[in-house]
């Protein structure tokens, strides 16, 4: 279980060329209701939570960045256990490394955090209460559903998923009335322009692995980044 400064560990991989220092105007997500308990939350977080938050997601950036160097979506994500800020597990997408487009960085870093070998056992039926998940892009459907099914307390993302988002980007999954998983908070914006411009790098980037791959020679980074609010689209 990692713990001190984590912004020490976020150091240890370097941006791709191209990508500026990360910027963050967080938000509520778009369409988001959180539940009763948690209405005092949607206000701006403290300067000191604030911190805490941009510290954490410089680790989730990390794991973005291991991924595109891996040749994968470049999303990473890591789960902090609220009380003490331990970085309970960390995770990246490994879609193409293992050919199953279930191995999302949210799945792969809970398969860490549940293994029965864990130190501590989590608690039931929510394991994932107490905890903040941090990730580069908004989860998605199938991702928030089981963050919700599991008890997640908060989601912090850095942009929004206009193809498959969980947490307002395509559906609420979040806080749409259930009749027995709580609802959970979701926040947009923090790390966000590197988050969108690791995503436009790699989509820059050849396809070696598709059927008919395609040409993308022509291909210019763009740089420019939508309003906050403003879903992101995948090339």
């Amino acid at each position: 279980m990692a713990t001190g400064s984590p912004l020490a560990h976020a150091a240890a991989i370097p941006a791709p060329p191209g990508i500026p220092p990360s910027t963050c105007t967080p938000t509520a997500a778009s369409g988001n209701t959180p539940p009763p308990a948690a209405t005092a939350a949607t206000a701006a977080p403290s300067s000191s939570q604030h911190e805490q938050d941009l510290a954490y997601i410089a680790l989730a950036l990390a794991q973005a960045r291991e991924a595109f160097a891996a040749n994968e979506v470049p999303v990473g994500c890591v789960f902090v256990q609220n009380a003490d800020g331990a970085v309970l597990a960390r995770g990246r997408n490994r879609t193409n490394e293992l050919r199953n487009a279930t191995r999302h960085a949210e799945l792969e870093a809970l398969d860490r955090l549940l293994a029965p070998t864990a130190a501590s056992p989590l608690p039931r039926p929510y394991p994932l209460q107490g905890i903040t998940l941090y990730v580069t892009v908004e989860p998605c459907i199938m991702c928030s559903s089981a963050l919700r099914q599991l008890g997640i307390s908060r989601v912090v993302y850095g942009c929004s998923n206009a193809r498959f988002g969980g947490c307002g980007g395509v559906w609420d999954v979040n806080s749409i009335d259930h009749p027995i998983h709580p609802a959970y908070e979701a926040l947009e914006g923090y790390g966000r322009e590197e988050a969108i411009l690791l995503l436009r790098r790699f989509y820059m980037t050849e396809n070696t692995n598709a059927p008919a791959p395609r040409s993308k020679a022509r291909r210019v980074l763009k740089t420019d980044i939508p309003p906050l609010g403003a879903a992101v689209q995948a090339p």
